[in-house]
């Protein structure tokens, strides 16, 4: 049956029920939406914006990262007749000024943190909004005036002018997309059972149109489940895949391309990249089974679940492609623009050709023009943009021009040649796709990346090409020469510039902002050169992260004394590099830099180092590990715990409401100090405990030294394994390694493990405690879990003594209030009042209490 409205898809969300809809990833934690929460949170939203006196027509401006808030929020307008005005959280506040100048919307909703600084009217934090709307009727139902040529949403995109324009989209443009691939996907629902649930990792903003398709409805259609992170760390994204069970990742071409890199680095630090690259060459010929196989270590990483991926936004170059699809994995690219819903042409599952766009999807019609531009007409054709009057321009003509060149083959592949306005025409008239120069140099093992730009030569239009290096040494002339072997006469490079930043500017999908590259090296030629530090990007992500930037950034300044930037904001400016270059910084070596200029050479110098290895045992957190532990926490723990001082317990009965998991935060005297807390603890937390251990230690158990013989060295292994049995510890290192330690400790509570941690780092040999390192607060925001404080006491004494035993009493182990911290405390507070909270345990006031 068709469908007339995407109200349709909520339908098809009240039938799903309980079956999960969505994967969120907060923090280190992921949490899950089913289908009812998130249809049951729509109908609330609806009635919410009732009670604003919002009603149809009117604009409703959606500023927040992707989340299942977001997709009930955009179903609730849909309910309401409202329409959306989804804008990226990169959006700059001009951008957002001049949307907001335009729309005129009765109300703005913003994600955590992203409207500060502005004086917008009608604004609300979308947390709070949402805690209004809770308060609400979820109970179904249906709206009478909603029909399927009512507009839904507002897409803003700046397109070739600084203006931003307004895209108006309807029900009926999404769905002439959405209804020819419902059809063709009801032709493989048998065998969709077989891989049920198919599970999207989307890591496109739900404020693209592409990011909607993927991430929001065409999950619907196969009733399956939708993952979402906001880091695009390759790392984290394959971690997320293979623990999520994913099946497709939906992503921006530059994910993919930094997602090779990442596998090509992991052969490197095993010296293996040539026998890697003839294998990938020679796999050309192989059959599917044979490519699984010989790279199935890579399959492993990614989990025997995942497929392929789907890629959009932006053209996806034919090299990166061909890398996927010779390891095994399919790659699904389309091609759309914002003004046709997303889609015009995709390629198909099951029958895709290399290097294409796809077939043109039915109902709709495309041509090319004598120079190659594809014009499109259908019912997926948005009316027009939005104007000043708050009417929706009618489309000139029923043909759309694109402004793209492409080909079509025989069987009516489309081929993507560029944009029409990048095609550079020499002066014999002979044009010049950046996009095949772009191929070109990407395939030189010294560029990292490319880009292709016109500008006049001496004798006309001609292309430079604007590189980044793959490191240092890199020799560009080389692989420029290597690049015009491959390249036709009229294509040749003969100018090039050296980029001296670690990425391009792109833009919110990750496209490289061609005119800003042309403005920066017109206007200021002399700031481009190799070695001077003038970063605008990573200026720009310190300024977000706090640090101070006064004037033009050199790369002396100090991070500490010159940008302000605290240990916590240090941490902060690690993940945030992380996920702007998508790339790996080792955590002990960023801890040493000192400067900006140390800063930029780790980020282009980044890569996997193995020596850094420290051991995560998720086999500890299932059959058979935790069979075994209760017995040894009764023989090995319980029992000397008893004979050697039984200690006191106090506020004990402060756990008696608290529901795991929960994070433990304790002081740290001597080694006993896990068995008093595992003694003291509730048996249903102890049968459930997680404790957080000298990372060092654990990494030299399990890996000592070359020097170390050979029975020790089978000694040590076998210690490990026993502690990590029996105690189920897990690393937390003091040089580095924390974000792998944070991302273990939130895997072991979405399995139902609370977590025990020592936030001074070392054991205090006195009663007055040592600092809390400012980690604690940072993993305490990324748990974002109940946290109960405790202190020991009395240990100090007998450990200055190297007394082993003592009288029952002498030693106490107390529990403080649990508390939980509201999203908008930041890192250092909850170190100073945890730090505060663990030293007053045990004082008169606290003792009075009990």
């Amino acid at each position: 049956m068709k469908r007339e409205t995407l109200l349709s898809f909520l339908d098809d969300c009240i039938a799903f029920g309980d079956a999960t809809a969505v994967v969120r990833k907060v923090g280190v934690r992921f949490t899950q939406w089913s289908y009812k929460d998130l249809s049951t949170l729509a109908y609330r939203i609806s009635r919410e914006l009732e009670q604003r006196d919002i009603n149809k027509g009117d604009r409703i401006i959606l500023w927040s990262q992707n989340g299942p808030e977001w997709l009930a929020t955009f179903y609730g307008c849909m309910l309401r007749g409202a329409i959306l005005v989804p804008m990226d959280v990169q959006s700059t506040p001009d951008f957002i000024r001049s949307v907001n100048a335009q729309v005129r919307p009765k109300l703005i909703v913003t994600g955590n943190g992203l409207k500060s600084g502005f004086d917008f009217q009608n604004c609300v934090e979308l947390a709070h909004f949402i805690e209004s709307a809770n308060k609400r009727s979820g109970e179904p139902f249906k709206p009478s005036n909603i029909q399927s040529d009512d507009l839904i949403e507002i897409v803003f995109t700046s397109g070739t002018t600084s203006e931003p324009k307004g895209v108006c989209l309807s029900h009926h443009n999404v769905l002439a997309n959405l209804n020819p691939i419902e059809n063709e996907i009801a032709k493989y629902r048998k065998w969709e059972r077989f891989v049920h649930p198919v599970r999207f990792l989307n890591l496109v903003p739900f404020s693209h149109v592409f990011g909607q398709i993927m991430g929001i409805f065409i999950p619907v259609l196969l009733g399956g489940e939708i993952v979402l992170q906001e880091s695009l760390n390759p790392s984290e994204i394959i971690e997320t895949t293979k623990r999520n069970h994913v099946s497709v990742i939906v992503a921006v071409p530059r994910v993919l391309e930094t997602l090779r890199e990442k596998i090509k680095r992991d052969y490197a630090s095993r010296n293996q990249t040539e026998k890697f690259e003839r294998e990938l060459e020679a796999s050309e010929s192989w059959n599917p089974l044979k490519r699984w196989w010989r790279f199935r270590r890579i399959h492993r990483q990614f989990g025997l679940k995942f497929f392929g991926f789907v890629s959009g936004g932006a053209t996806l170059p034919t090299e990166i492609e061909t890398f996927w699809d010779h390891l095994g994995f399919a790659v699904i690219q389309g091609y759309g623009m914002t003004e046709t819903a997303s889609l015009i042409s995709v390629n198909h599952p099951f029958g895709k050709s290399r290097g294409s766009i796809g077939k043109v999807l039915p109902g709709q019609e495309v041509r090319l023009s004598d120079t190659g531009e594809v014009t499109v007409r259908g019912d997926n054709i948005s009316r027009g943009y939005w104007n000043a009057s708050e009417q929706a321009a009618q489309s000139n003509g029923d043909w759309l021009h694109t402004g793209d060149i492409a080909e079509r083959d025989e069987k009516g592949n489309l081929f993507f040649r560029g944009r029409q306005k990048d095609v550079i025409v020499t002066a014999a008239g002979l044009n010049v796709y950046p996009e095949d120069l772009e191929a070109a140099l990407l395939k030189q093992p010294e560029i990292r990346d490319a880009s292709v730009i016109g500008v006049d030569g001496p004798k006309g239009p001609e292309p430079l090409a604007v590189i980044i290096p793959r490191n240092e040494t890199s020799e560009i002339e080389q692989a420029i020469k290597s690049s015009n072997d491959i390249l036709a006469p009229h294509q040749q490079i003969r100018r090039w510039h050296v980029w001296p930043e670690p990425d391009f500017p792109r833009t919110a999908t990750l496209k490289v902002v061609k005119r800003e590259l042309a403005r920066r090296i017109q206007s200021k030629p002399a700031s481009l050169t190799p070695g001077n530090c003038q970063d605008q990007v990573l200026a720009e992500v310190i300024g977000k992260v706090g640090g101070e930037i006064n004037g033009e950034l050199s790369p002396s300044a100090n991070l500490t004394t010159d940008l302000k930037l605290d240990s916590i904001g240090r941490v902060e400016l690690l993940s945030a590099l992380e996920d702007r270059y998508q790339i790996e910084l080792d955590d002990s070596a960023f801890t040493a830099a000192t400067t900006f200029g140390d800063v930029e050479r780790l980020i282009r110098e980044s890569q996997s180092d193995e020596t850094k290895y420290y051991p995560y045992p998720k086999w500890a957190l299932g059959f058979p590990a935790t069979w075994i532990r209760p017995l040894a926490l009764y023989l090995l723990i319980f029992l000397p715990t008893a004979i050697l001082g039984w200690p006191k317990i106090r506020g004990r009965e402060n756990l008696r409401n608290v529901k795991g998991p929960v994070l433990f935060v304790s002081n740290h005297i001597a080694r006993v100090d896990q068995g008093l807390i595992l003694f003291a603890l509730p048996l249903r937390f102890s049968h459930r405990l997680a404790i957080a251990m000298d990372g060092e230690m654990l990494r030299g158990w399990l890996r000592p030294s070359p020097e170390t013989g050979f029975f020790s060295r089978v000694l040590w292994q076998v210690v490990y394994v026993l502690v990590v049995t029996f105690f189920n510890v897990f690393s937390l290192p003091k040089a580095g390694g924390f974000r792998k330690s944070f991302a273990y400790a939130g895997e072991a509570m979405d399995r139902g493990y609370n977590v025990l941690v020592f936030p001074e780092g070392i054991r205090a040999d006195h009663d007055q405690m040592n600092p809390f390192k400012s980690g604690i607060g940072i993993l305490a925001k990324d748990l974002d879990a109940t946290i109960v404080p405790i202190r020991i006491k009395g240990l100090a004494d007998l450990k200055s003594r190297r007394k082993h035993f003592t009288t029952p009493g002498r030693i106490s182990v107390f529990f403080g209030e649990p508390v939980h911290y509201h999203e908008d405390v930041d890192a250092a507070g909850i170190t100073r009042d945890l730090e505060n909270r663990v030293k007053s345990l045990g004082d008169h006031s606290f003792i009075s209490k009990q």
